[in-house]
């Protein structure tokens, strides 16, 4: 619940607090700056605050977190109340993962410490007093099963997902019928409302009618999308199933299909299908960079999303890597500037150029690999992407960040 970045400085702080074992006294803040940049701009569920510090100061007097990644969906006006007691100050540290926080706590008797880093919910250090009760490798080295999956996915071609899929259990289907069905439900909640910039509920209001085309299905989808990240950015007290530790990235792989499967009138299985294409995908992707990187999610993310369309719409794996070679012609360079309101925007534009790179794949066209940075082959543009973020982009995030801070200075 909630963004992310948020929800992950709350259940580091809660475990801190909670190995602490009485009041803070006061709490330090060490993080990466990809980190603050996608945790400053972003409201906090079931309050009207923002920011990391807040989300600290709320995850320490929660000081417990059985609840996870849904830790904020546990404050109330007793832990608001309480966290308002809390000092919190904060440091941006370099030569750590880009997925990185620790939240110092100390008391009145005792002294604690918790790292989370690699993952979301993934604890890499642990100390009370004086002694270490958890430590392993910063980066996520150590051979968990998430770590030897993301292996195996960073070396996977389109065929390999394709081929998966033709055998996946009923338990992956019904997880991502499961995640479409969440994430519909944010998206239509925010259709009620006015959350953020209204993105989503402004382009719905030219798509209400019954379906009578595909292009109405794909205009319907870019606006749920957006909604749905509209109502998430406000801090929106409702759940989003995540793909590569990012709500937007999940919405984006999920919701623009529902409109699609029901003008096609899909079964649900040929829609279980397609949106594993396009989640094993969004996953392939983000294991070629770092979780928190200056490339938009959303982009990436809707690669996926046109490689799902194309299988829906009963296309090749050829026409997939046409469309995904498109989209990697389009719009690669679209920055992050860290989770916010305008993050509704972009997963708006990056749907609608991905319904652009579905039509052309359809035709038998697709950007090809004398175009700019696009490969041969879907494959070959992945690995031009992973050379731009990793050895093009890290003078971009500085600049990004410097912007960031410099504004709330």
């Amino acid at each position: 619940m909630g963004c992310t970045e948020p929800a992950a400085a709350a259940l580091c702080a809660a475990r801190a607090s909670e190995l602490l074992g009485e009041n803070p006294v006061r709490l330090h803040v060490s993080t990466s700056g990809e980190m603050l940049k996608n945790a400053m701009g972003v409201g906090i569920p079931n309050t009207a605050l923002k920011g990391l510090k807040a989300a600290v100061a709320l995850g320490a007097a929660i000081a417990d977190i059985q609840a996870g990644l849904n830790i904020l969906s546990t404050i109330d006006e007793a832990v608001i109340s309480k966290a308002e007691g809390f000092p919190v100050s904060l440091t941006i540290v370099k030569d750590v993962p880009s997925l990185y926080i620790q939240v110092e706590a100390v008391g009145l008797n005792h002294f604690a410490r918790a790292t989370i880093s690699g993952e979301h919910e993934r604890f890499s250090e642990l100390v009370k007093d004086e002694e270490v009760l958890l430590s392993l490798p910063l980066d996520g080295c150590s051979a968990t099963l998430e770590e030897v999956d993301e292996v195996i996915l960073s070396k996977s071609t389109l065929a390999d997902i394709l081929s998966w899929i033709e055998e996946a259990p009923p338990e992956a289907h019904a997880l991502v019928l499961n995640a479409l069905e969440t994430n519909l439900s944010i998206a239509r909640h925010s259709l009620e409302s006015e959350y953020g910039l209204t993105v989503g509920k402004t382009i719905f209001t030219d798509c209400e009618k019954e379906l009578q085309s595909l292009d109405q299905a794909f205009k319907r989808g870019s606006a749920l999308a957006a909604a749905a990240s509209d109502a998430r950015m406000a801090g929106c007290p409702l759940p989003v199933v995540i793909n590569s530790g990012s709500g937007n990235q999940g919405i984006t792989l999920t919701v623009p299909l529902a409109p699609v499967a029901e003008h096609l009138r899909s079964s649900d299985e040929e829609l279980a299908r397609a949106l594993l294409v396009g989640q094993l995908v969004g996953l392939s992707l983000t294991a070629h960079k770092s979780r928190l990187s200056a490339l938009c999610g959303a982009f990436t993310a809707a690669i996926g999303t046109a490689c799902s369309l194309v299988y829906l719409l009963g296309g090749s794996q050829k026409q997939m890597d046409m469309a995904f070679n498109t989209m990697v012609g389009n719009l690669t360079g679209i920055i992050c500037d860290g989770a916010k309101g305008t993050c509704a925007l972009k997963i708006y534009s990056c749907v609608e150029a991905a319904h652009l790179a579905v039509k052309l794949a359809l035709k038998g066209v697709g950007a090809d690999g004398k175009s700019g940075i696009v490969g041969m082959s879907s494959q070959e543009s992945i690995d031009f992407l992973a050379r731009l973020m990793k050895e093009g982009m890290g003078k971009t995030e500085e600049t990004i960040l410097s912007i960031m801070v410099g504004k709330e200075e």
